[in-house]
């Protein structure tokens, strides 16, 4: 509750302050903004970020699809109730591996994009800066 109460006074405030300083404060600080946006070290940090999350998305989902279906069968098929619960656990462990080893590959394409971005904005702001 005390967090809820502190997140309204922020609000208020910020209101407040924020009608008091007007049309043109709040144009001062769009622009400032948008300045910090635009640099290379941000940019390279928003690359980071889109390529993790693609990377996450195509190869994990999938991993985890293929083993939901790995467990089901093994839980749904013939024998003895603990006979189909000992193959799912089996089926889940493995299935947990190939998980982890997925999610492992998603950071390391990550962290090559990380260097990759990083790179190419290092090499934008020094042919930015040179150019000035």
């Amino acid at each position: 509750m005390r967090g809820k109460a502190a997140l309204v006074v922020g609000l208020v405030a910020g209101y407040v302050l924020g009608a008091r300083a007007g049309r043109d404060r709040y144009e001062q600080i769009k622009t400032q903004a948008g300045k910090v946006w635009d640099q290379p070290v941000v940019q390279g940090q928003v690359e980071k970020v889109k390529a993790f999350g693609v990377s996450a998305l195509k190869s994990v989902p999938g991993v985890v699809w293929k083993g939901a279906k790995s467990v089901t069968g093994a839980a749904s098929g013939s024998g003895t109730v603990q006979e189909r619960a000992e193959r799912a656990g089996r089926a889940a462990k493995q299935s947990a591996h190939e998980v982890a080893d997925a999610v492992e590959d998603s950071v390391d394409d990550a962290e090559q994009a990380e260097k990759s971005a990083t790179a190419r904005a290092k090499a934008k702001s020094g042919s930015t800066s040179s150019g000035s």
